[in-house]
């Protein structure tokens, strides 16, 4: 592969450039400061995959990363950062990976090593609708780690007190994010809003019972209770054909 290594500290490029030479699959290492001279070095040469900083002298690498994401054969996006806090939007950008610093031989190459996978992948363009859902992890900010979470295994959230809770198959995960910021997150095929505190995953629903003035109680999947709101239990009906 033919890396970019974006960082304003001399230093840091040096430590990660001596640290992607021992990694297997790294044909070649180019170097940038700044987000102009990266543009340049992409606009001009194949690259396949970048290493990004996240904070640069007056410009941000996750600025740099939006304007990858709008060439028409961008690079897979590493983040390589001193800063944690990032991750999250980091993911939201198509990072396959997030390394912090001071960095560690091994924990780059799995970052070179999943970029590899990535590509070899992707001539496996055609596929279902279904099966890209299934393939898409969300990136969860649980208490003081990043979770990623498949979107087929999310049944249900719920937002109580500030938090929202994510029900999965296995787990549930407690996050900051609204409720309203995961409804845009998912997919509206797959997932409803039925409550100003719930969203279900509509195959989960594994029992409707008629429920007080005129409303419904769901139970999904894994035994949770969730109310449908006179306010959306028109579209629930027409959603479930009832």
């Amino acid at each position: 592969m033919y890396v970019l290594l974006v960082d304003d500290e001399a230093l840091a490029r040096n430590e990660l450039k001596y640290l992607l030479k021992q990694c297997e699959g790294v044909a070649s290492i180019m170097e940038a400061s700044t987000v102009q001279e990266a543009l340049e070095i992409l606009l001009t040469t194949t690259i396949d995959l970048a290493f990004l900083d996240i904070q640069l002298t007056n410009e941000s690498g996750l600025d740099l990363a939006d304007k990858i994401k709008q060439m028409p054969h961008p690079p897979f996006i590493v983040f390589a950062t001193a800063y944690d806090e990032y991750a999250i939007e980091a993911f939201e950008k198509n990072a396959r990976d997030y390394i912090l610093k001071p960095f560690e031989l091994e924990r780059v190459q799995e970052a070179v090593d999943r970029v590899r996978q990535s590509g070899q992948s992707q001539h496996l363009s055609f596929v279902t609708k279904e099966q890209s859902q299934a393939k898409q992890n969300l990136p969860i900010q649980d208490e003081d780690r990043i979770i990623m979470v498949n979107m087929a295994d999310i049944l249900a959230l719920e937002a109580s007190k500030g938090i929202t809770k994510i029900y999965t198959k296995d787990k549930t995960y407690h996050t900051q994010s609204s409720l309203t910021y995961w409804q845009q997150k998912l997919d509206d095929e797959s997932f409803m809003r039925v409550h100003r505190s719930f969203i279900v995953k509509i195959d989960a629903i594994h029992e409707i019972q008629p429920w007080f003035n005129h409303t419904y109680q769901l139970t999904i999947t894994n035994q949770l209770k969730i109310p449908v709101s006179r306010s959306y239990i028109k579209s629930f009906r027409e959603r479930l054909g009832l």
